[in-house]
């Protein structure tokens, strides 16, 4: 099951660039690629990823001119992989916003461990958790697998991205919205019957009576939740 944690890097060097994707492919991430601080930008708001890894010496801005603007314009974790090993530039960085701070040259694995690191305080900080139990089924959002009574259950990208909203916040509604919001960023009308087909597929998938849903049940008129409790009564279907 491909990740669908998203990491945009902003280098203008193709070597550097080549050495991460690979990287970061072969640990199951999602990759977005740019040259320049303007096409970084551009990548940042139609991709909306979650991590930023950003070269501070891009040609045609200052990757620290950059620090602010992406802070200010996304809610991406930035880290700074930069050749500048001075300090004060670290420190200038991190005042600025950003949340870790990497030196070239650097080992793939411990970039691989920042990534991990700020993965996990970035779910601390929204208020969610790695690892949910509801029923018989465990979401494991870091190592992105799901179990149902011990076994792999196999999801597609969209189908996991649904599972995943509501996984970082078991017992919350999460509205139609939402989730489609973080689901298709792209659609310029968000259709809820998209939403509805992909949660009866996952119902199928996850619980053991899909006409009387438990871990996945429907508010109407609303959204759903993501049940880590066993409930008194079974749930609302669509």
């Amino acid at each position: 099951m491909k990740s669908q944690h998203k990491i945009l890097i902003i280098d203008d060097e193709p070597h550097i660039r080549r050495l991460i994707q690979t990287a970061l492919t072969r640990a199951d991430y999602e990759t977005i690629e740019a040259a320049t601080a303007r096409a970084g930008m551009e990548k940042l708001r139609e991709e909306r990823p979650d991590i930023t890894l950003l070269d501070l010496g891009l040609p045609d801005r200052d990757g620290l001119e950059l620090v602010p603007l992406i802070k200010a314009q996304s809610d991406t974790t930035l880290i700074i992989v930069s050749a500048r090993e001075a300090t004060e530039q670290k420190v200038t960085a991190l005042d600025l916003g950003a949340d870790d701070y990497l030196t070239k040259p650097f080992d793939t694995d411990e970039l691989l461990a920042r990534i991990r690191v700020v993965l996990r305080n970035r779910m601390s900080k929204d208020g969610g958790t790695a690892r949910i139990q509801a029923q018989d089924v465990e979401i494991d959002l870091l190592a992105r697998t799901v179990l149902k009574g011990g076994k792999e259950v196999h999801l597609t990208p969209k189908e996991y991205a649904v599972l995943a909203q509501l996984a970082k916040f078991p017992d919350r509604v999460i509205t139609h919205t939402q989730i489609m919001a973080q689901v298709w960023p792209n659609e310029v009308e968000h259709h809820v019957e998209y939403l509805r087909v992909l949660v009866r597929t996952l119902r199928q998938k996850l619980e053991t009576d899909p006409q009387q849903p438990k871990v996945i049940t429907n508010e109407l008129g609303i959204g759903y939740r993501l049940r880590s409790h066993e409930s008194d009564s079974a749930g609302i279907g669509i």
